[in-house]
């Protein structure tokens, strides 16, 4: 049992203002594998106040970026010495395999850490250029200020990572937001930023509910919010930073095309899907949800995909050998189920899975990995993020018809092509309308290039150069020779 009922406020653990906890379960077992304190307004208001003189009045803005980056760099060491605690961790409350844990909810941040310490290295914090007045002008990026990092269970280390870390090495002071049914392996992150010797208030931790979301997106301290959820919260965070006004970067929700086109190997193609759609148990963002096939060799592709994912191992997380885990809690399981009963309903073939329990288990949240085919892209299955291990298969004629459908969503965060031919998939990633692409692969979550989404994915952009950017602000300085 993991449990932390102290908060990390202004550098030092302290107890909450009302004592309350939040228990977390395992999706597995179902039963309680530890808790955490659980902030409330008053803890809230600390955090941000702390936040706020760290960066009005405290070292971190002042020091020069290369002693925020040997800060960064000690906070890595710290974590990959913890790498293990931080897999199993993330494992057990959220109910990742360990395989996949220890891969992308570990081994990804402690990269991501590093890369955007050398990115920062190597950032323009000012540039200086000629005026069409005749007079040179410098731009300063400066620190845009207290900021409030809001993530959501599903990539929790990942997600605070690419947020927390370029904020930081700006010059920012954060405040973040864990989702409570990840909560642990936040307080594990704040136990190492103390031990990297931060200076207090730099980072502060508030666990809760969305209740403590709203009041830390509407605090008036607060400069920036940076949010990772889904699109019905993003846009009430919208509406509340537009009240302040502050600025605020998005990272919404998805359903990504993978559009498959007639030159493709189709096992290497059921490979590459299987891979990019469910990998935790679908419960990525930018996971290929909608598969489009030529209508020619819909059956091939078909046939390659099913059995691909009938081949997938289900069951314990903490097992190595396990592909598929539970999702992170019962209302999930509920509402992918909910999704496969509507695919039935609607006319869509169940080719593999269903809402029935996978064999061989009798608790735990899980749902089978399930395909459908014969799908229209009118379906709810095709238009709705599901957010679990669910793939709908649209055929198409031709490569123009491939591209309407895929176009055809509310969302733009990725999407992927699948060809024997890598200039046809550069013209194919042209034409459709995301912020991310892959060509034979799911887009991979490179450090060196931005990611984020368009439509109502949201925008801004995290990762890159671009990471850093949006926790800075340009400032514009003219300058007049010095009088005689």
């Amino acid at each position: 049992m993991y449990q932390r009922d102290e908060l990390f406020i202004d550098g030092k653990w302290a107890a909450p203002e009302s004592g309350s906890v939040i228990e977390v379960i395992s999706p597995h077992s179902e039963a309680a594998i530890g808790h955490a304190a659980c902030a409330g307004p008053a803890d809230v208001n600390r955090a941000v106040e702390a936040a706020r003189v760290a960066f009005d009045a405290g070292p971190w803005p002042r020091m020069q970026p290369a002693e925020r980056i040997d800060a960064l760099g000690r906070l890595a060491d710290i974590y990959k010495e913890r790498r293990a605690d931080m897999a199993a961790l993330i494992s057990a409350e959220i109910g990742a395999p360990i395989s996949f844990a220890k891969m992308a909810q570990v081994r990804l941040p402690l990269t991501m850490i590093s890369a955007f310490c050398g990115l920062a290295a190597n950032y323009e914090w000012q540039l200086d250029r000629p005026g069409l007045y005749g007079k040179n002008i410098r731009i300063a990026k400066q620190p845009v200020g207290v900021v409030a990092a809001v993530v959501p269970w599903n990539m929790p280390q990942f997600l605070t990572v690419t947020k927390v870390v370029p904020a930081l090495l700006a010059g920012c002071s954060v405040v973040l937001k864990p989702a409570p049914e990840s909560v642990l392996d936040a307080q594990l992150l704040a136990e190492m930023v103390e031990a990297a010797g931060l200076p207090p208030g730099v980072l502060n931790v508030v666990p809760g509910g969305r209740d403590v979301g709203e009041l830390l997106v509407g605090h008036a301290g607060v400069d920036k919010v940076s949010f990772t959820g889904s699109t019905a919260a993003g846009r009430q965070v919208a509406r509340a930073c537009a009240e302040g006004p502050k600025p605020v970067s998005l990272e919404l929700g998805g359903k990504s095309a993978a559009i498959v086109l007639d030159d493709a190997d189709p096992g290497a193609t059921a490979t590459g899907i299987q891979m990019a759609s469910l990998a935790n148990s679908g419960q990525v963002c930018n996971a290929l949800s909608r598969i489009l096939v030529p209508e020619a060799r819909k059956g091939e592709f078909v046939d390659a995909l099913a059995a691909a994912v009938r081949s997938m191992t289900v069951g314990d997380p903490a097992d190595p050998n396990t592909q598929i885990g539970p999702l992170v809690a019962q209302r999930q399981q509920e509402r992918v189920r909910g999704y496969i009963e509507s695919g039935r309903d609607e006319g869509a073939r169940l080719v593999v899975g269903g809402s029935e329990m996978p064999d061989g288990l009798e608790t735990g949240w899980y749902v089978r990995p399930t395909v459908f085919s014969d799908a229209t892209n009118d379906m709810r299955i095709a238009r709705e993020e599901i957010f679990g291990p669910v793939l709908t298969v649209i055929s198409y004629r031709d490569e123009d018809e491939a591209i309407r459908i895929a176009n055809d969503s509310e969302y733009g965060l990725a999407g992927s092509v699948f060809t024997a031919d890598t200039e046809r998939g550069y013209g194919v990633a042209a034409r459709v309308r995301s912020g991310t692409f892959g060509v034979n692969e799911g887009y991979i979550m490179d450090p060196a290039a931005p990611f984020g989404g368009v439509k109502n994915s949201g925008y801004g952009r995290e990762l890159g150069t671009e990471g850093i950017d949006s926790y800075t602000v340009s400032q514009s300085i003219s300058v007049a020779a010095a009088p005689n």
